[in-house]
């Protein structure tokens, strides 16, 4: 089974080069972050033409994520447990064996500021439903914009990017905490930074200062698996060239095989 996560940003503005990424990858699941549409406005009937059933949590111009399957779908949840939010950044569902997530958290903004602290509540909420989850026999994968490289190893230029939003400790020590949960990092399982070409692994590129052609990338997007599907982790994979061309997302797809 192919899972794969991708914040689009816009689904309306990126839907050429998503029909032709699902023509040319066939994911059998895709988590996709930042549609940035109410479920009403989601190209829902055409991404059913391509043999996907589709779960969307959407939201007027912001956020928003979804859930596309070439199996059922199944025991949906649309936002994390515990604080009402209004944001729409989290939706889970059960389909064929697996437990799936599509996850976008928030940016932060800046160290400091509500944004940053309403970032921090909610990898606290994250953490705490992922401990629950982790409880069922199932496999789970947790796929989506994590906003946090996780060591410097993910960064292009870790001076430049010292303790500013996506880098800061706390940040990634709220990262590190899904991991002491038991989760495990794909491409870390597959590609430990101390032996793999860490600047081949970024996801996202600012659209300014020409920073896709020089590279100036930072690993922010995951996949986390528990340890029933680490168990099963065959292959994972960016999908680079989509992040050229016309248009494109500032992120790219990122991806993971199970036996």
């Amino acid at each position: 089974m192919k899972i794969a996560t991708w914040n689009v940003n816009s689904i309306s503005a990126r839907f050429e080069r998503f029909s032709e990424w699902i023509a040319e990858t066939s994911p059998d699941v895709v988590l996709l972050q930042e549609i940035k549409c109410v479920a009403e406005k989601f190209p829902q009937e055409a991404i059913e033409d391509m043999g996907y059933n589709v779960l969307v949590h959407g939201q007027k111009t912001y956020n928003g994520v979804a859930i596309l399957s070439k199996f059922p779908l199944e025991d949906p949840i649309y936002n994390l447990p515990g604080d009402p939010d209004p944001q729409s950044r989290y939706l889970e569902a059960f389909t064929k064996d697996l437990r799936v997530v599509s996850l976008y958290v928030p940016n932060g903004e800046a160290p400091g500021t509500e944004k940053y602290t309403y970032k921090m509540q909610f990898f606290d909420r994250l953490r705490d439903h992922v401990k629950k989850l982790m409880m069922h026999p199932e496999k789970l994968v947790i796929g989506g914009d994590y906003n946090v490289a996780p060591t410097d190893a993910d960064v292009y230029s870790p001076e430049t990017w010292h303790e500013k939003i996506l880098v800061s400790t706390p940040e990634r020590n709220h990262f590190h905490s899904l991991l002491g949960a038991g989760l495990v990092d794909a491409v870390r399982q597959l590609h430990p930074e101390e032996s793999a070409r860490n600047e081949d692994w970024y996801t996202w590129w600012d659209y300014r200062q020409g920073a896709f052609h020089r590279n100036w990338g930072l690993r922010i997007d995951h996949l986390l698996l528990s340890p029933q599907a680490s168990q099963v982790l065959e292959s994972v994979g960016i999908d680079r060239n989509y992040r050229k061309g016309l248009k494109p997302s500032d992120h790219v797809p990122l991806w993971c095989v199970l036996k």
